[in-house]
Parts: structure tokens; sequence; C-alpha cells
């Protein structure tokens, strides 16, 4: 099987290795990948954007199946591009992304598939803005108010705050931008992150994760695209992953193929484990980036054989996941200022040993790897139990060195001291 990866994230670079475990996958390619993908996969510059594009290379390349794992391509229409061309694709159609495109789609198709989820409020006019705010939020009894980008904004869309002048900033800040904005009742407890792979009506799920939305320690300073993650969840009883399966993403798969958006390819459910139950914090349309790394890692079965399963119709009749023993501890490298604005260029140093996913690098001419965006490096570790799997990480972390970079100390850590519980399990 011949396989083309679209993306250049630590995402596609988990993929790649993934992929390159399956014995039935000969061959590898990515676009536009980075300085990491470059030892594992041949890499080609192309607009990924551009479903034109994606097909004219997965046509020289002969490709057998093609791997679309960024939102933005999804969201586009790259993947019904590819399928278009007679290409089996993994990815979702153009309009089954807009689950993750179009936060209002998504909370439309909840409301019809009867699935549990904040209730919310899409604010369009800024003259009513303060009367929204008021409906959501302390003064409502809530813990905080919720303030959310409609559209795709990269996991740095949403503020979360218990200061109102801070809610109503970000909220005007996106109106001034021409974007609507969802406003939502904060949902509590822990959050889960799911990942199913899904063909119309089937689902397959794999193991549920949690990641780290915020910059800082103790889960402090603004939200980022993701510092770290950890998987399985020692804490979450397997019936609650049924149940999220059954009472979520089964409903919301039937009702995408009932409305005639089928969607094929990976869906990504962000849950709160509250006190009434999971609920739906957000979903997305694809494997989710630092997630993604922590799964894979202990993924036993065929990767391309499952992707392609998906892609061709084959899903229902894939049978069952393998999975390795242990968890998988993801500590994400940023790069100094990252969320903001991010230093690059800075030459890395041990950015070339196993354990450790490219996303934000390049290569010099002179062989040098430097960094070129704000999430630089995922590093993985693996162990027995969780507490080991994170010594592994954070000892594969700290002999990496790049100039003013930075990064959660405490990923996973209160899964691994036992801190974590859900109301009546």
């Amino acid at each position: 099987m011949r396989v083309l990866v679209i993306g250049s994230g630590a995402r596609e670079h988990a993929l790649l290795l993934a992929l390159r475990r399956d014995p039935q996958v000969e061959e590898l390619a990515v676009a536009p990948g980075n300085a990491g993908t470059q030892s594992i996969a041949d890499q080609y510059d192309v607009d990924i954007t551009s479903g034109e594009a994606v097909v004219k290379l997965a046509k020289r390349l002969e490709s057998d199946l093609v791997v679309i794992g960024p939102e933005v391509p999804l969201v586009l229409g790259v993947a019904d591009a590819v399928r278009a061309a007679g290409i089996a694709c993994f990815g979702a159609g153009k309009d089954a992304a807009r689950i993750e495109g179009s936060k209002a789609f998504a909370k439309d198709v909840m409301a019809a598939a009867g699935v549990r989820t904040a209730t919310s409020e899409i604010v369009d006019n800024p003259a009513r803005l303060d009367a929204a705010l008021d409906r959501f939020g302390p003064p409502a009894g809530q813990a905080a108010w919720v303030v959310k980008d409609d559209g795709l904004a990269a996991g740095k869309g949403v503020v979360v705050s218990a200061d109102r002048d801070a809610a109503r900033a970000h909220a005007a800040s996106l109106l001034d931008s021409g974007h609507p904005v969802l406003l939502e009742s904060f949902l509590d407890g822990p959050e889960v992150s799911l990942f199913c792979v899904v063909d119309g009506a089937t689902v397959v799920p794999l193991l549920p994760a949690q990641d780290f939305k915020r910059v800082g320690d103790g889960d402090t300073g603004p939200n980022t695209g993701g510092m770290g993650a950890y998987a399985p969840l020692p804490w979450l009883p397997d019936s609650v992953k049924s149940q999220i399966v059954d009472e979520i993403v089964k409903p919301v798969a039937a009702e995408l193929v009932a409305r005639g958006s089928s969607f094929s390819g990976l869906l990504y459910a962000g849950l709160a484990i509250t006190s009434n139950g999971p609920a739906v914090v957000e979903f997305n349309c694809r494997f989710g980036d630092p997630e993604t790394q922590s799964v894979l890692a202990l993924l036993d079965s065929p990767l391309g054989q499952l992707l392609n399963a998906a892609a061709t119709g084959e899903l229902a009749s894939y049978g069952d996941l393998q999975w390795r023993d242990g968890y998988a501890v993801t500590v994400v490298v940023a790069a100094e200022n990252y969320p903001g604005r991010p230093r690059v260029g800075d030459v890395i140093h041990g950015s070339e040993a196993d354990g450790v996913l490219h996303a934000g690098t390049a290569r010099r001419e002179d062989g040098e790897v430097v960094s070129s965006g704000g999430r630089v490096l995922s590093v993985v570790g693996t162990g027995a139990d969780l507490p080991a799997a994170r010594e592994a990480a954070y000892a594969l972390t700290k002999s990496i060195r790049l100039p003013g970079s930075h990064f959660r100390s405490d990923i996973g850590l209160a899964a691994a001291e036992g801190r974590i519980s859900i109301q009546g399990a």
C-alpha cells in the first residue's frame, strides 16, 4: 500500500511512525512534512488546501490511500476532491467537516441527535453582546464565561474566564473581526478526548486521552493548541467510554448520515464528564494534537489497514483493535513567547532522538534543525504505569535544548497522583 499523508505537524509525524509499523504499507510520502518526517517519508511541497494540487500529487505517486491530518483542508473539501478522483481517502468530506468548521452546525446536529452538551447562544451583533453575556457566566450561576469563535481557531479561539471584562474583550475582538461568537454554559468535571474512526454509522473507538490546553502549569495562562496529553485514563471506567460511544458518537454519526453528510474519517469528541454524565465540549473532524501522539504510541493494530478500511467502506468488518499495555505521555516543547508570536530560527539540539516528534521545525541547508513555529516538538514517553511514562517523557524533554523554550511540568500529574475522580463513579 502506498500512503500519502497530508500535514506538517507532530500529529502527522506520529501518523507516519504508526503507518511505518504496518506490514502492508510499502511506501510513505508526506506533504509538506517537517524536519523530522523527512527521515521516514518522501516529502513534497504542495498547497494542501488545494484539492487539485493534492490530487495531482496523489496521482503522480500512484497513492493507494491519502490521509488528511489538518482540519483546514478537510473543511475546504480536499477529501472530496481526492475521492472524486477515484483515490481512497481517510478524511471527512466538506459537509461532514462542518462538525468542526461551524460550532453552530455542531450544536444543531447534537440537538437533533439528543446529545448532551452545553447550552449556547450565537452572537453576531455587537449590540446584543452585553445582554447575552448576562445570560452566561457567574451571574447566571456558572463558574465562568465560555466564549468561542464560531469557526476554526486552531484551539486558540476559546476564552474561559470568571472575569467578565476578559470574556467581553475576547468576544468583542472576534465580532470586530467579523467572526460570530458562541457563548456557552460552563461544563464541570474532568475533560476527555475520545477519537473514533467512523465510516457512516460504523464507529470504532480508540483509547481515551486527556489533553492540556492552557499554556502554564496548573491550567494557568491563555489557551493554546495543546501543551501535552496522556493515555489511557486510569480514572475513566470502561462503562463511561461505552456510554460516550453509544449515547454521543453513534447518534451524531447517524444524524450526519440522515442529513446526507455522512462522516468518513476521524471523529474527535471532546467531552466533560459532568455530575450528570458525559457532555460534549466540542467535536473535531480529525485526529487531535497532542492526544494523537500518546494514543498512537500504544496502538498495536496496523494503522494503515484500519484507515484504509474506513476509506473503502470496510470498517464494519475490521475487527477489534489491539493495544500495547501501559501508558503514554506527550509533552509539548514550545518556542519562546508561544502562544503569542513565537521566536523562530533557533537551532534545536536533541531533536532527533527516538520519541521526539517534530511540528514547528525546519532543516537549514547546513543540516541544522531549527524552530519554525510555536509548538516546536512533542516528546513522547511510555511506561508500565502513568508515573513511569511521565518520568520517561520528562527525562527526554529535559535533554532538548532550544533557547527560550518552555513546557508544562504537570502533564498527567493529577491522574498519576490519583487526584482525578468522577462523581458517582
